[in-house]
């Protein structure tokens, strides 16, 4: 169990914060480190206050920690600042009491206690806000490129569930597959940039697999289809690279686009 008193939590803020929120959500995670199951090396909280007054919950907590050398995080929003930091604060407790059993049970094929439990015993989390630029002036703003790390559909969800993502770029292991993994209502939904289902390897009941290939874009086009279909991440094929890259609204109104290297 870390030691919360060598655990120096760092918070950062954005706009309008309120001076007493930094020192308040400091506190709070490191009170929650204490009931971590492996040493804590890291803690940080960023909290972020929207400059748009029409966003519903404009208060945004992300929380991240250095489990022993694997990362998690928790993030929510809130409609005042101490709501952001106590929703974020009570699913980071939740990964933090399920991190080390989880990971360790689908590393080691061994099943968990139900389908999909390291999934469903989450609180639900709506979807952060983002500002709600004009169409004509929104640009890809950041590209990030990383070596996708090959993994099972269940390693891959899991990993999601600790980073707190929406979404999870990954190779798919058995079929070497550039693919993405999402949160759905009740569950992931997996699409593989070229399906191969026959080689693709046990899934996990939880995890739906989209049977469609992912559309062949340039950027723009994918830009451009992502601002019609009105979804907040767009799965395809680069025309360009070959490879699969996902686009996707951030925060501020503009764009993102997560591509592998090479």
């Amino acid at each position: 169990m870390a030691d919360a008193q060598t655990v120096q939590v760092q918070a950062e803020t954005r706009g309008a914060v309120p001076e007493d929120m930094a020192g308040f959500a400091a506190h709070r995670v490191s009170s929650l480190v204490r009931a971590a199951s492996e040493p804590v090396l890291f803690a940080r909280v960023k909290l972020t206050m929207a400059a748009d007054p029409a966003v519903e919950r404009p208060a945004i907590a992300q929380v991240s920690v250095d489990l022993n050398g694997r990362l998690v995080r928790a993030q929510a929003a809130g409609g005042t600042m101490r709501e952001a930091v106590e929703h974020a604060c009570d699913r980071l407790r939740i990964r933090l009491e399920r991190a080390a059993p989880n990971w360790e049970a689908v590393r080691g094929g061994r099943p968990v206690a139900g389908p999909g439990e390291w999934r469903h015993q989450s609180l639900p989390a709506p979807r952060l806000p983002y500002f709600p630029r004009p169409p004509g002036e929104r640009t890809i703003v950041r590209h990030k490129s990383y070596a996708l790390a090959r993994q099972t559909p269940a390693e891959a969800a899991a990993e999601a569930e600790l980073l707190d993502y929406d979404f999870h770029l990954f190779t798919e292991k058995s079929t070497g597959e550039d693919s993405v993994i999402w949160r759905t209502a009740d569950g992931y939904r997996l699409a593989l940039a070229h399906p191969r289902t026959r080689q693709l390897g046990p899934v996990d009941p939880s995890i739906t697999v989209r049977k469609m290939p992912a559309p062949r874009l340039p950027v723009a086009e994918a830009a451009a289809r992502l601002e019609a279909e009105g979804q907040p991440f767009l799965f395809f094929v680069n025309a360009e690279t070959g490879r699969g890259n996902l686009i996707y609204h951030r925060y501020d109104g503009h764009y993102g686009l997560i591509g592998p290297v090479g």
